[in-house]
């Protein structure tokens, strides 16, 4: 059977237009995706089955003995922490955000350590954007800052930007200028006309130069701003004031370099000011395909797009505080459930140190380093290939996963349900 039209559930650009062919309950082939999504479709190792730790190793059972043990320990737990999300679908979201009000717990996600510094400073400032369906038909100047989408996001370029065809971009790359601001020579910077070369942390300073310059008082800008001359940036200027339709798209080489959500707003607001002179938009990378769901989800049923704590028996927030890491590095929660996420192979060592201490439960398809920490491990079924439901694209934009063969395990949202009912039914509620 060829399935086309399918939801690729990899990253950020969610591509929609992959050929799947499914025989006998398996994927035998899948075209148009990139080598990661391709990789991701056609399958991994899976978690075979429910697993508790006993006497230092891990066991079969089943999901009810599991699900309950799980229960068990978030129902007992004074300070639960929940996190990851960014790999699961919105009803599995959804539903998470119900079990974290009812435990009192800190829910989070991966925004968290990649782009809360975007949401901090959208909060503040706004976001002039639009959708990706809008910057393929007219953007006539790409520009990426801090983020090389060569590698991170493969198809990026090809189906949305620089080398695509769109109605009023019919000439495709050779009607298009790109320009890569970074503080290494990547991948992306390679196919780009202009390449801009910052020096580390001087993020800040570039874009409050080119604000300057926009804003007519060149003449106080140094010869040299973080080691781009003055010249080069009077001509980007220039070139952004002229351009049809612009389009600066950012990533963690801005949400994470010094100054972090100063950067952002700093980005935004002269994306802002460019509207002045003609059409421009910006729009943060998002990495996992459902990340930007997650920060939906939370923010329409908290009031908060991430980092938010429930033990106050209402929602609460405070970045630096409330987010996974921090609580993690002060040792604060005494338990841990993990969803769609593998914080053991990213996190900094003394957060996974915490994480090895306490009880861990995690919900998963494939094994990762985190597995090797967990007490309980619940193996799920993989979201967008034997789960449907829904995922937001990086610019916003809601679209449907499909499911394409039967699954072998439960939903992210089955389990997180039967959890909760467990739950409630230990409390006697």
């Amino acid at each position: 059977m060829i399935i086309t039209d399918v939801l690729c559930p990899f990253c950020g650009d969610l591509c929609d237009d992959i050929i799947v062919e499914v025989e006998g309950n398996k994927i035998i082939e899948v075209k148009e995706a990139c080598e990661t999504g391709v990789s991701k479709m056609m399958g991994h190792e899976r978690i075979a089955a429910p697993m508790i730790r006993e006497n230092g190793k891990l066991r079969e059972t089943t999901y009810e003995e599991a699900i309950t043990k799980a229960a068990e320990i978030l129902t007992n737990s004074l300070r639960p922490l929940m996190y990851g999300w960014g790999s699961t679908t919105c009803e599995a979201d959804k539903k998470g955000i119900e079990l974290a009000e009812e435990i009192g717990a800190i829910i989070d996600n991966t925004t968290s350590v990649c782009h809360a510094p975007s949401v901090l400073a959208i909060q503040n400032v706004g976001l002039p954007s639009c959708t990706l369906g809008q910057i393929k038909n007219r953007a006539d100047l790409i520009i990426y800052w801090g983020s090389n989408q060569a590698e991170a996001h493969p198809r990026h370029m090809s189906k949305y930007t620089s080398f695509t065809k769109g109605f009023f971009t019919k000439e495709g790359r050779k009607g298009k200028h790109v320009i890569v601001f970074d503080v290494r020579k990547t991948t992306t910077a390679e196919v780009a006309d202009d390449f801009v070369q910052i020096i580390p942390g001087d993020d800040y300073r570039v874009l409050s130069a080119l604000r300057v310059i926009l804003a007519g008082a060149g003449d106080v800008v140094p010869s040299s701003v973080g080691g781009v001359p003055k010249e080069k940036l009077i001509e980007i200027v220039d070139r952004m004031k002229s351009s049809r339709f612009g389009v600066l798209f950012f990533g963690m080489g801005l949400t994470q370099s010094r100054g972090k959500p100063y950067n952002v707003a700093n980005a935004i607001s002269l994306v802002r000011e460019l509207n002045a002179h003609t059409k421009f938009a910006v729009m943060p990378m998002r990495g996992h395909f459902n990340v930007t769901g997650f920060n939906q989800v939370c923010a329409w049923s908290t009031g908060f797009a991430f980092a938010v704590d429930f033990a106050r028996g209402k929602p609460w927030y405070n970045p630096g505080e409330t987010s996974t890491v921090d609580v993690l590095n002060r040792g604060e929660c005494d338990s841990a459930l993990i969803v769609a996420s593998d914080p053991a192979a990213h996190f900094p060592r003394k957060s996974v140190e915490h994480l090895a201490k306490i009880p861990l439960i995690q919900i998963d398809p494939c094994p990762n380093l985190t597995t090797e920490l967990a007490d309980i491990v619940l193996p799920a079924a993989i979201a967008g290939i034997e789960v449907e439901g829904t995922a937001y694209r990086m610019d916003g934009v809601p679209l449907r996963l499909r499911k394409l063969i039967e699954p072998v395990h439960l939903s992210d949202e089955e389990i997180l349900s039967r959890i909760l009912s467990k739950v409630r039914e230990i409390r006697g509620d």
